[in-house]
């Protein structure tokens, strides 16, 4: 009699798993059926060659990499501008930085850089049915020419079509040092009011160059103005005390508010743009990575961005949306060591190489100022490649659009749709690059970089070659990956085909 009871339960435990399998089954077919969700993970002066599956062996990145591993690396990848601003910029609008005049460095009390009205990679997706948001670093200008920090912070992410933000209202050294959630600085006391200028300092307030005793790091170049947190930055504030940021916070401050991003949008499709601020100066880590890497502060916050990010991964796993998120990874230009502080970022560097045997890095029109770590994840369409397509940043838009069934209007960003989920090894046929009107052109394995006038090298404490000069440089990145060999003279009919090509795409 007990063997039959036990046979029954048997029989019953088999058909509850069987009936469990199939609805999982359907539920999973039914998810991978929806919109995916759509992230985009931004570093800051990440190189080419800071990333272990790029080819770091000083530097080891286990959370990069996942996104590497388990999607398609890109190794000809690309931002548009060897500057931040510029490259956000084009990410986020789908254009060139040419074609706006502000599409530069701004200060930290610029005003928004966007066109009201234009169409952006926030606003495409908030018309396709996404809640959108942004959180991290921002340094696209702010308000208008006469802004006031105290009261509503307009326009800014929200009038370009994310739902929601919480930003670093410029660059970790620029003033304000503040989060800036929708339109008002997160934790200001109106008792204590903030006031910014970029002009003069304002009375009784120590500065890095006449206060350096107050200072736990020291300026090399420049950022010598107001104090904060013992760290002298560009510009000048008073006040608001309670919402200053605290810059070994800053990491897991916008890794909390990314998983809660998430957590509440979970039964909707969303966008977050995850804008990281590491390897950005002020390097300054949270005591958990100080000296972690071994090479400085500067390997120490990648190691503490790769953390975050594998806590970000993991967050999606536990909630179960991993599956149906596209992750796209990158760098808004390539590296630079000395950037402004004393970080012994040089003489720690070891046998660490940023730009990953580029030339050039932060700044030059040679190929590591702009070739960056690229990599999408999409495990429910995705299959893990390695791809040599030619891909830009520029052209999220028009390839999430034909992804959502939107319409692309920007006016330079193509639909890659196909080489960025691997069905096809064809990206861009060719890619502008720089700013305004300082740039190269990458047309299939050759770059050509025209006539510039200026300074070979940034200054003496950047020390990157600019790729300026006065004769026509044109390099085959496939045979010449360093770019020692300038064969414009042997090739005289290409380089008039490109730069006949580089003006049409100019007045297109």
């Amino acid at each position: 009699m007990q063997s039959i009871k036990h046979l029954a339960n048997l029989c019953l435990f088999f058909i509850l798993v069987n009936c469990g399998s199939k609805t999982e089954n359907k539920s999973s077919e039914t998810n991978s059926n929806l919109k995916p969700n759509i992230v985009v993970i931004y570093a800051d002066d990440l190189g080419y060659g800071d990333v272990s599956s790029y080819g770091s062996t000083e530097l080891i990145t286990p959370n990069f990499d996942r996104i590497a591993n388990e999607g398609i690396k890109f190794i000809n990848g690309y931002a548009t501008s060897p500057t931040c601003t510029p490259s956000r910029f084009s990410m986020l609008s789908g254009i060139y930085p040419f074609r706006s005049r502000r599409a530069k460095i701004l200060p930290g009390n610029a005003p928004l850089l966007f066109e009201a009205g234009k169409q952006t990679l926030p606003s495409m997706l908030h018309d396709a049915g996404y809640f959108t948001g942004v959180i991290g670093k921002w340094h696209l200008g702010l308000g208008d020419e006469n802004m006031n920090w105290n009261d509503d912070i307009k326009p800014g992410p929200r009038e370009i079509g994310f739902d929601y933000s919480y930003i670093m209202a410029s660059t970790n050294d620029r003033v304000p040092s503040v989060y800036v959630k929708n339109h008002r600085i997160d934790g200001l006391d109106p008792n204590d009011p903030i006031e910014v200028s970029y002009q003069k300092n304002f009375e009784g307030e120590p500065t890095g160059k006449e206060n350096p005793e107050l200072l736990k790091l020291h300026p090399s170049h420049g950022h010598n103005q107001s104090i904060h947190n013992g760290i002298s930055r560009i510009g000048y504030m008073r006040g608001g005390k309670s919402a200053l940021f605290i810059d070994e916070d800053m990491s897991d401050d916008f890794l909390k508010e990314s998983k809660q991003f998430i957590n509440d949008h979970k039964d909707e499709p969303f966008f977050l743009f995850y804008s990281l601020h590491q390897p950005h100066v002020p390097r300054i880590p949270h005591p958990r990575f100080a000296g972690k890497s071994g090479l400085g502060p500067r390997g120490d916050v990648i190691l503490e961005a790769d953390w975050a990010v594998g806590e970000f991964l993991d967050e999606l796993d536990k909630l179960g949306l991993a599956e149906n998120t596209i992750i796209v990874f990158s760098s808004d230009n390539g590296p630079v060591l000395d950037d402004g502080y004393h970080d012994e970022a040089e003489t720690k560097i070891g046998d660490h190489t940023p730009k990953g045997g580029l030339r050039g890095g932060k700044y030059s029109l040679f190929d590591a100022g702009t070739h960056v770590p690229f990599m999408v994840r999409w495990p429910a369409k995705i299959k893990p490649a390695v791809s040599n397509a030619l891909v830009c940043q520029i052209d999220l838009t028009a390839s999430f659009a034909a992804l959502t069934g939107q319409e692309n209007k920007t006016v330079d960003s193509e639909n890659i749709l196909d080489a960025l989920t691997g069905v096809s090894s064809q990206g861009r046929k060719n890619l502008l690059l720089g700013q305004g009107n300082i740039t190269s052109y990458r047309k299939g394995d050759y770059v050509l970089i025209p006539p510039h006038k200026g300074n070979k090298i940034i200054n003496k404490w950047v020390k990157n070659e600019t790729g300026r000069d006065l004769n026509m440089q044109l390099y085959n990145l496939k045979e010449d990956r360093g770019q020692q060999n300038n064969i414009a003279a042997e090739h005289p009919e290409m380089v008039r085909e490109m730069l006949e090509e580089i003006e049409a795409i100019r007045n297109k």
